[in-house]
């Protein structure tokens, strides 16, 4: 007797090669349309699916939870961060959650060097005369940017992403400086040249560029706030490619307008898409949709990695991505 297929929900459109591996493996039910599923539809997934693909868009709380049939064994979030996730409420009801950690290092560090030199090269600026037409011509005084080569880094949360950024920074010729949780091995700090600063505050103060590369966590929350911005040099730039919430977004606009720092390369948002116009309207800001992990290799990995989790939990084993509330 042939054996009965896990019953899989996606939240979202995956590429279309993970939809069609996850169709020939599982019994799948796939959105019809790229749009954030609705609470009551999400209510319905967790009744009936033995498996829930989400994305970072579904809010799985304690609501949601509390509606899962005991079918439900597995989250396979399609992406690194679970803040959206109330992991441990899910351990206490038997149901493992899982990420995609390691697929978007690469990507979201290149994004990071994007945004450093496109903030401190004005290149938005560049491009916009550009499309509009209005460039007159090469001028000694134009759009004069800053060098990075030289210039100190400080790179906060050195895990694989930071360190990933440490290694395209010290390429550019800069120098290497970092504030974590715990210090890292010798041997790694002898890698990038970086040097570990215990006071974030003492950092803050003397880095020309500050890479925001830490995970969202209660510690973490508004970790940058208007008083350390005030730390900041003038001439410093913020850039943020980890999570919105670990800037307070209200004391960053105020210290761009007031010229306490010189500006911010952002990609993620602490009010997500609902972000506030202000940011959109000065110009020493530029801004991406959230684009750090939006490789087409990148995609595809992501969906692997949740394939072969749900795969080991068929089998029964336990999910190699499996996140821990101790993880958090």
């Amino acid at each position: 007797m042939a054996k009965q297929r896990l019953s899989v929900v996606v939240t979202r459109r995956l590429p279309e090669a993970v939809e069609k591996r996850l169709s020939e493996l599982f019994e799948v039910h796939l959105c019809a349309d790229d749009v954030q599923m609705p609470q009551e539809a999400l209510i319905t997934a967790v009744q009936t699916a033995d498996v829930l693909v989400t994305t970072l868009n579904d809010r799985i709380d304690a609501q949601i939870l509390a509606a899962a049939g005991p079918q439900l064994k597995l989250i396979a979030n399609y992406g690194a961060g679970v803040d959206h996730i109330e992991v441990e409420k899910a351990r206490d009801q038997g149901i493992i959650v899982t990420n995609t950690p390691g697929v978007m290092t690469e990507d979201t560090a290149d994004m990071a060097m994007a945004l450093i030199l496109s903030v401190t090269r004005r290149i938005p600026e560049g491009l916009e005369q550009m499309k509009v037409g209005k460039w007159q011509g090469w001028s000694p005084g134009a759009l004069l940017g800053g060098r990075i080569s030289g210039r100190d880094i400080g790179i906060l949360g050195m895990g694989r992403i930071g360190q990933a950024v440490a290694r395209r920074a010290k390429a550019f010729g800069m120098n290497v400086h970092y504030h974590n949780r715990r210090r890292l091995h010798p041997e790694i700090e002898a890698r990038f040249e970086a040097t570990y600063w215990e006071s974030l505050d003492q950092m803050l103060a003397r880095m020309d560029v500050v890479s925001i590369n830490c995970p969202h966590t209660p510690s973490t929350y508004h970790q940058i706030n208007a008083r350390r911005l005030k730390l900041m040099k003038p001439s410093a730039v913020i850039v943020n490619t980890s999570r919105g919430e670990v800037i307070d977004e209200t004391a960053l606009v105020r210290a761009l307008k007031a010229g306490e720092i010189a500006g911010a390369g952002l990609d993620v948002y602490e009010g997500g898409e609902e972000m506030g116009a202000e940011l959109r309207n000065l110009a020493n800001v530029v801004m991406l949709p959230h684009m750090g992990s939006a490789t087409i290799e990148g995609r595809i990995e992501m969906g692997e990695k949740v394939i072969l989790n749900i795969k080991h939990l068929e089998d029964g084993h336990r999910p190699p991505d499996q996140v821990l509330p101790s993880m958090l």
